[in-house]
Order: C-alpha cells, then sequence, then structure tokens
C-alpha cells in the first residue's frame, strides 16, 4: 500500500444544541470557552471522537477509550504487548527490533498511529530495557471553536438517592450543576503532510477511511451532557490538492472557508483547487 499521494485539507461545519460539547475539568466542566467567549472544542477531544468512529467500522485503534474497548486489555502497555504483527513483546523488544524497526511495525497494526502518531514510553522490565519511541503522524486537526461567542445555560440538579450518609437528610453529593451551550455553531480544520505520510504509511485509502466518518463525527457519542442529536455535523469540506507539496498553503486554504453563523458558508476559492462538499450524515 503506498503512502499518500497528495496534500489534503479539511474543515468540519457542525452544529450544537442544548449540549456541553467538550466541558473544562478545572471550571467546573462548563463548556470550553476562550477568553473573548468564543466556544471552543479541543483537538484532543475532536481526535476522540475520530478513533471512536474508526474503530466502530472496524479499523484497529490502539488508543482506545475505556468505554469503547473492544479487547478488554487495561492500558496502553498491555496493547502493545498482545499482538502487534504476530510479534507480541518481541516487537517493543529494544533488543530485539531497533526503533525504527519497532515504528513501522506500530503503524502497520494501527491506523491511529500512522494517522496521528504516537509516543511509545514504556518502562524497564526483568528482560528489557525501557522503551521510548515517538512517531510523529501526517494528521492534524486543530481545535474547534464557534462562530460567535457562545451563550451557556447553567442549570442546578438534585439527585433522587444519597450516594453517603444515613439516608435522614439530603447531603451534598446530591446537588450538582449542568452546564450547556444553547445554540452554537463551530469550525475545525485539518490537514493530511503526504512527506510525514512517507514515514508512517499513511495511505490514500486511509485518508478515504477517515474522510468517510468525519459527516458521522457525532453518532454514537450520546450522553447525557450530549443528548442524541444535539450535536450534528453540517458539511464537510474537503480540499485534495493536485501534489504532494500542495498548491497553496494549508493557511490560505483554510482562510478561504468563511463560515456564518447560522450555518451557511462562502468560499472564495481558487480555480485550479475546488473542494468536495460533503453533507452531514
Amino acid at each position: 500500500m503506498s503512502a499518500l499521494s497528495h496534500k489534503v485539507d479539511f474543515a468540519i461545519i457542525f452544529s450544537v444544541k442544548h449540549a456541553n460539547p467538550n466541558g473544562d475539568p478545572l471550571n467546573g466542566n462548563r463548556p470550553r470557552t476562550d477568553y473573548d467567549g468564543f466556544g471552543e472544542i479541543t483537538d484532543v477531544c475532536l481526535k476522540r471522537k475520530i478513533r471512536d468512529r474508526l474503530q466502530t467500522e472496524g479499523h484497529p485503534i490502539f488508543v482506545q477509550s475505556d468505554e469503547k474497548k473492544t479487547d478488554g486489555l487495561p492500558s496502553l502497555k498491555a496493547r502493545a504487548d498482545s499482538d502487534t504483527v504476530g510479534l507480541g513483546k518481541e516487537a517493543f523488544n529494544p533488543k530485539k527490533n531497533t526503533k525504527d524497526q519497532t515504528a513501522v511495525l506500530a503503524c502497520a497494526k494501527w491506523l491511529d498511529v500512522r494517522a496521528f502518531g504516537q509516543v511509545f514510553a514504556f518502562g524497564k522490565e526483568a528482560d528489557a530495557a525501557g522503551v521510548s519511541i515517538a512517531i510523529r503522524g501526517p494528521v492534524t486537526i486543530q481545535s474547534a471553536f464557534s462562530v460567535e461567542p457562545v451563550s451557556i445555560t447553567s442549570t442546578q440538579i438534585t439527585k433522587s438517592v444519597n450516594g453517603e450518609g444515613d439516608g435522614s437528610k439530603k447531603g451534598s453529593d446530591t446537588m450538582g450543576m449542568k452546564h450547556r451551550v444553547d445554540s452554537a455553531v463551530y469550525v475545525a480544520y485539518g490537514a493530511m503532510t503526504p512527506q510525514l505520510a512517507d514515514k508512517t504509511g499513511f495511505s490514500d485509502e486511509d485518508a478515504d477511511s477517515i474522510k468517510a466518518i468525519l459527516p458521522k463525527l457525532f453518532e454514537g457519542d450520546a450522553s447525557s451532557a450530549r443528548p442524541e442529536g444535539s450535536m450534528a455535523v453540517s458539511k464537510v469540506i474537503w480540499w485534495s490538492h493536485n501534489s504532494k507539496a500542495g498548491q497553496y498553503s494549508s493557511a490560505k486554504v483554510h482562510n478561504s472557508l468563511t463560515v456564518n453563523p447560522d450555518g451557511s458558508y462562502d468560499l472564495n476559492g481558487f480555480q485550479d483547487l475546488q473542494p468536495e462538499i460533503i453533507d452531514g450524515f
């Protein structure tokens, strides 16, 4: 399988209505905002959702979330040792393989590793030295930001049962707060770089796999904070350049898209680089 043959830029336009798209644990789990009040969803959060959707489609994923594990393994170390293209622990044994050899095996096994990269940092074992391998991936995605400053509603809630105490009166653990973004449109930008894909083996087929799941990025992701249907992709804008170097910089390509508060958009594009417009799922 050959590596990515051309540079790709993409944008995801999506709506949030009565949901907490990405809570900040250092701020009472309120929806994340920047200093100007614009809503923010971190790149880490978006990559988590991409990994989950790829995993649902049957692709091997190394960084699996606890609630969506398909192999039952308790840690990344256990997953790395379990079966890397049939070599088990030998793949991450520095006495058996060089760092470059191990990186090649890991990229061949897991789609998220060859897409986003990964740091394998495992401690010493009785029969082997420690492992520290950094793989830089070709797929990058920026944090998503709302088009306008967001309005956040906070609601105090009461649980129906006590988690602690003798039950004679309501304890402090029965009270809580829920926060939500009332209504907003967000946009996130990303890119795929062939020069780094050459090193990880990320291919045109891998790019198509990510392209296929972006329109349904929030499907299967419902929770109390994000009820089903409260977050939805409206459009995916996909620019396929005609070369590995790309016809234009990612900055120019991303800046050619203007997203309006109602979710509509304007493209001040380039005649020789027309994007594919993909409807949300």
